[in-house]
């Protein structure tokens, strides 16, 4: 004889096999189960073809409130009788959670107060989904009203990248992603130009404030007799490097003097733990956010001041290129801001240009990669986004000559000494490419292994170094102010951070770079197609891959590869005119066509 249960909320037929119970369900389903994960309905002979009848639930409750029943009584009270499909009705009574409320396997009638507030919870919410289902439509229709706002703070916030889900996306069939949320507000005309990337990734858009230390009094060589000059683009706000170079007997005397960051911020204190947070400096086409409060840029970028603290690098240099000899100290120094385009005048700098010369050839014969492909820079400036191509100024190869030769000493000193380290490194690409041009080095780069930052030494196959650290931009990045504070407590004969601790550091510190690389690289090509769409475009594109019918070009003007379908055959590196024709703004995509 079977009984009637529910099992897993639906009713079901149960006969007793053993210690188990096999159940039928209305699928036609069978399978055992415990007698204890079922709630027994009525002992049986029952079918699962049941009819509830009409009952008297109003009744039933006047006589119970606040009273707890079984499911057999609740059943005999407001049907009459005690049957499967009465026994069925008062489960589905208890359940629905009206006068009813089902605990366990008894039922408790809800007083009069209880019932009172029940209802106005259910018109409440009947009123809120009425309201919702009503925001909905006017969503799908384009014309959100005021009493939206709600309903579009949940998708802002999605976009925001600070909720996962949307129950606004979902029912308007969308898929619940930033993405799809960003295309949303710009079809309803809410957003424009909001740039939601940097905040999307978690990372701090304010500048830290944080008290600065002084300027500890320690013995600093004067070296203000020498030039210096703090080379970078026009418009750079945080000069952290500044070059001198003379010839001397057999090559190179090189003077790299690079902001001592480390001075103010000692490992552990609280600007360093905000640094390590950081990462990096965030450079936006909007603005910079600096990881360092702005006060350590205005006390200690190179050229700011009259006089400027320096952790400077003086190196020996062949004629060859050859690295001879090191010395690291701290030093006062006086500095001259030029840009590239004013550095390539100066006579002054010939030393400079011969060594890094000579120091570049070196590099290529041991390997090194050149790949050099159209930048520019993007800012927004008021209404209008300003995209600049950065030109090849020769005075360029001699500053990052002169960067990498500092950063080459610094790990050549840390090697030999045995002082724990941020070493930059890079295995060699999985090819070599042949050819010239543009879509030489757009192959070439294809090629490149990811370059690593550890805490042993190995070569930089990229760089064509034996070994290499990034130490020339400690206000910019934490690594490099890391590596600045290994090298003071060498040169004060004091405690460096262990080789455990600074394997904590490189692992937290390049986790947060990386997400400050994609919101710099994201927000450059959200403001680039901003210019597209607000100016338009036509001009050169130089194809530099094919991929069936379609051709991948780059467009040096506007630091930009598209991908566009090819009407005729082209070689590769032949330019042709592309016609910019519109952007997907919220999948970071632009559409070109041939002219």
């Amino acid at each position: 004889m079977a009984a009637l249960v529910i099992y897993k909320g639906k009713p079901a037929l149960a006969e007793e096999k053993g210690d188990r119970l096999e159940l039928t369900l209305a699928t036609g389903e069978r399978l055992r189960v415990r007698p204890k994960d079922v709630l027994l309905l009525h002992p049986g002979p029952a079918g699962l073809a049941l009819e509830v009848p009409p009952g008297e639930e109003e009744a039933a409750w006047e006589l119970l409130q606040g009273e707890v029943v079984g499911l057999k009584e609740l059943a005999e009270l407001v049907y009459g009788a005690y049957t499967p499909e009465t026994a069925l009705g008062a489960y589905l009574l208890a359940q629905k959670g009206g006068r009813f409320v089902l605990e366990g396997e008894r039922v408790r009638a809800r007083t009069a107060e209880e019932l009172a507030a029940w209802l106005r919870a259910q018109r409440e919410r009947e009123a809120r989904e009425r309201a919702f289902q009503e925001g909905i439509a006017r969503l799908k229709a384009g014309s959100p009203a005021p009493e939206d706002r709600p309903l579009l703070a949940e998708v802002e916030a999605l976009a925001w990248g600070e909720r996962k889900e949307s129950p606004v996306l979902k029912a308007l069939g969308l898929p619940e992603t930033p993405e799809a949320a960003h295309a949303l507000l710009l079809r309803l005309g809410l957003w424009r130009r909001e740039n939601p990337h940097p905040r999307r990734l978690g990372l701090p858009l304010e500048a830290p404030r944080l008290p600065l230390p002084p300027l500890p009094e320690e013995g600093r060589e004067d070296l203000t007799h020498f030039s210096a000059f703090a080379i970078d683009d026009e418009g750079s706000q945080d000069p952290d490097d500044a070059l001198y170079a003379e010839r001397v007997e057999g090559g190179f005397r090189l003077l790299v003097h690079v902001a001592d960051v480390a001075a103010l911020v000692a490992p552990g204190s609280p600007l360093d733990r905000e640094a390590l947070r950081r990462g990096a400096n965030l450079y936006l086409p909007e603005g910079t956010v600096p990881m360092l409060p702005p006060e350590a840029t205005a006390l200690l970028g190179l050229g700011l001041k009259p006089l400027s603290p320096a952790l400077t690098f003086e190196l020996w240099v062949s004629e060859e290129g050859e690295l001879l000899e090191e010395r690291i100290f701290p030093s006062w120094v006086r500095v001259e801001r030029l840009t590239y385009a004013e550095a390539v005048g100066r006579p002054e700098l010939a030393p400079l240009r011969e060594m890094a010369e000579a120091f570049r050839r070196r590099r290529l014969a041991q390997g090194a990669l050149e790949i050099s492909l159209p930048e520019v820079k993007v800012r927004v400036e008021g209404e209008r986004v300003r995209i600049t191509p950065l030109l090849p100024h020769e005075s360029r190869i001699w500053v990052r000559e002169a960067m990498l030769l500092a950063g080459y000493a610094a790990a050549h000193l840390a090697f030999r000494e045995g002082l724990p380290f941020p070493y930059a490194t890079q295995e060699a690409p999985s090819r070599r490419v042949e050819g010239e041009g543009l879509a030489a080095m757009w192959e070439q780069r294809k090629t490149l292994k990811r370059a690593q930052l550890k805490a042993t030494p190995a070569p930089h196959k990229g760089l064509g170094l034996p070994l290499y650290a990034q130490v020339t931009s400690p206000l910019r990045r934490y690594l490099d102010l890391v590596a600045h504070q290994q090298l003071r407590a060498w040169l004060k004969g004091e405690k460096p951070l262990s080789q455990g601790e600074l394997l904590e550091r490189v692992g937290a510190a390049e986790a947060v770079a990386d997400a400050v690389r994609e919101a710099e690289r994201k927000s450059k090509l959200h403001w680039t197609l901003i210019h597209l769409q607000e100016e338009g475009y036509e001009g050169v594109g130089v194809l530099v891959e094919r991929r069936g019918g379609q051709g991948v070009f780059l467009l040096p003007e506007l630091g930009l590869a598209a991908q566009v379908a090819l009407s005729k055959p082209f070689p590769l590196n032949a330019e042709a005119r592309l016609r910019f024709l519109e952007a997907d703004l919220a999948g970071l995509e632009a559409r070109f066509a041939l002219v």
